[in-house]
């Protein structure tokens, strides 16, 4: 199967490894990197600006680029992953040449990024939804063709045990730790943890996160993300890791329910501590893969537990890591992609 995979590629990203892992399951793929054409990580106000007054040539270049990947590689398949700059003739382009077209959707809402996802959403053969919501979301804005459910994964090429160093450890150790972008519950719950138990170590990892407004904080946020090896090592460096979920925004039927942490943090052999719903605790037996909580009282009396009994977390934190490498990795869900694809 010869894919063109449209989306990001660096070290670390879920479109990235989605990628590689289609590659290690046979497939010949070629990629157009979203990032080598859009230039989206600017901090300043001027270069934000200036960013947004290029865009439209910049998307008018990567659809551009697309297309010439098109008919020199000539794919069975062009995998968009996400999709948010990708336009509904450079689909049609991609099918007038006997492609199928497959859209890998990671994210919450399908109107938080643009007019182009939800334009696009009815011409794909398939889109694949890490979202359970996101099937009855999409159903209700359009009508795809085809959608399936698939979580992430992790990527064994980052998320994996590593070695770290002494420095590692002054930089990255600490009791707790949350990962991941900023919003007003994640803050809210982690400023109640750090008022309940004041002398914990907890370290925040992330972008955005310079908005909170909770002083208690000040000393636990980092003020930078980690990513790659960074990522791997942050998450063995913490006693706890956490996995609070983003709440529900505009264009979602649901908060997150699962995450690409879910999987991160087990694949790189880090303890899990995670939000508790009714699909999170499908895939951790409770207790003996990995610990769950309701809200953020529960979060710190857990915390509280696990910091007192090393034996017991270290018990998890290993029954965590196989079942991930027995069924949680990119890999698999490549396999399922693959399945799925050929089923068109």
């Amino acid at each position: 199967m010869r894919i063109l995979c449209v989306g990001p590629l660096w070290r670390g990203s879920n479109a990235g490894g989605l990628f590689r892992a289609l590659s290690r399951e046979g497939c010949l793929i070629a990629v157009v990197d979203e990032f080598y054409y859009i230039s989206l990580q600017s901090k300043t106000i001027k270069l934000k600006i200036a960013e947004r007054l290029v865009r439209d040539w910049q998307a008018a270049e990567y659809n551009l680029a697309i297309k010439k990947q098109i008919n020199i590689f000539k794919p069975d398949v062009v995998l968009i992953y996400k999709g948010a700059f990708v336009t509904p003739e450079t689909l049609a382009f991609a099918q007038h040449h006997n492609a199928k077209i497959v859209l890998f959707y990671p994210d919450v809402s399908l109107t938080n990024h643009g007019g182009n996802i939800p334009k696009c959403i009815p011409l794909y053969d398939l889109i694949f939804t890490t979202k359970t919501f996101g099937i009855k979301d999409m159903m209700n804005m359009s009508k795809p063709k085809k959608m399936f459910f698939i979580p992430h994964g992790y990527d064994p090429d980052i998320h994996r045990p590593l070695t770290v160093s002494e420095k590692d450890k002054q930089i990255f150790g600490c009791e707790v730790s949350f990962i991941g972008t900023y919003s007003a519950k994640k803050e809210q719950w982690l400023a109640i943890l750090k008022e309940r138990l004041p002398d914990l170590n907890l370290k925040i990892w992330g972008g955005q996160w310079q908005k909170h407004n909770s002083p208690v904080l000040n000393s636990s946020i980092q003020g930078t993300t980690v990513d790659g090896d960074l990522y791997a090592a942050a998450i063995q460096c913490s006693q706890i890791n956490l996995g609070i979920l983003s709440e529900q925004v505009t264009g979602a039927s649901s908060g997150d329910l699962i995450t690409s942490r879910t999987f991160h943090i087990t694949g790189a052999n880090g303890f899990l501590l995670h939000e508790r719903n009714e699909e999170s605790v499908l895939y951790y037996k409770e207790n003996i893969e990995a610990a769950f909580f309701d809200g953020p009282e529960e979060m710190v009396q857990k915390i509280n537990e696990f910091l007192k009994n090393s034996v017991l977390r270290e018990q998890i934190k290993e029954a965590g890591h196989k079942r991930a490498l027995a069924e949680h990795s990119l890999d698999a869900r490549a396999r399922t992609f693959i399945a799925q694809v050929k089923a068109l």
